[in-house]
């Protein structure tokens, strides 16, 4: 029995134009008059998520910044976690080979050094936005992760360079093909949804999961009901090859297989 349903943001609930389509909302909220526990796990921002959860009167828990973040449906914050402070100054302070630009998060926000317009895109409906500062001064025990956006042959050359120096000290993961992410160790959103299903009293086999990103892939795979989106990345589908995959996010796939599962649950499911 599906308790908790626990949703990625981009590319799985979220439209291209980064937009939460109409069908959605609305199978969520039956979702909530089920009383199935909803949550967000995003790479996004705990202050963006609480904007849109409010501005969609959605109840919901939240894991942001890939698990580094869990906040109550009171926004109540129940777990963090940070890049140790020698992480952050390797980062900082490497001499990367790479055309790939950087961005810190922490409590206060996202920074990054210099004007990208094109990564606000994609925060449109938030109006959530980067904050322009000198990286090298953040200090080092307020970094919660390191992001690096750029093209992904150089994102993949780069992730070797990382790996060769931090070794254990850090996971490193891909958001996106465009978005490399380096996060404290053990962190990721399936470990996230296992402390908040421990804090709920919900077993994880009663966890329903979707993703589209190698960073929904602990997630997908920790939880009773894992979902593949059909525009995930080819690397998870290879990695979880025994999970189904369903539509695609243009076509709101989350809500077509969601309405499929309460309205017909003893019947075959099949993409659009």
């Amino acid at each position: 029995m599906v308790k908790l349903a626990a949703f990625d943001m981009d590319g799985t609930l979220l439209m291209p134009d980064h937009r939460l389509g109409d069908k959605t909302l609305t199978t969520l909220k039956r979702l909530r008059d089920r009383d199935i526990t909803l949550t967000f796990a995003t790479g996004r921002h705990a202050l963006e998520m609480r904007h849109v959860i409010g501005e969609l009167a959605l109840e919901a828990f939240l894991i942001t910044g890939n698990g580094t973040r869990i906040h109550s449906l009171e926004g109540e914050l129940l777990h963090q976690q940070d890049l140790a402070p020698d992480v952050a100054q390797a980062v900082l302070h490497g001499n990367w080979q790479t055309d790939a630009s950087m961005h810190i998060f922490n409590d206060r926000g996202w920074f990054t050094d210099k004007e990208m317009p094109l990564l606000l895109q994609a925060h449109a409906f938030s109006g959530f936005r980067y904050q322009i500062r000198d990286l090298q001064r953040v200090p080092l025990d307020e970094v919660t992760k390191i992001c690096f956006c750029g093209e992904h042959e150089d994102l993949c050359r780069l992730q070797i360079q990382l790996q060769e120096t931090l070794g254990e000290r850090a996971h490193l993961c891909f958001s996106a093909l465009y978005c490399l992410e380096v996060l404290p160790t053990g962190c990721n959103k399936g470990a996230a949804l296992s402390v908040l299903s421990q804090h709920l009293g919900i077993s994880m086999q009663d966890c329903m999961a979707f993703g589209d990103a190698m960073n929904d892939s602990e997630m997908l795979s920790s939880v009773g009901h894992g979902l593949i989106m059909g525009n995930a990345m080819p690397q998870l589908i290879n990695v979880l090859p025994h999970l189904t995959v369903i539509g695609h996010c243009q076509t709101q796939a989350v809500s077509h297989f969601l309405a499929h599962w309460l309205d017909n649950p003893h019947l075959p499911y099949s993409p659009e």
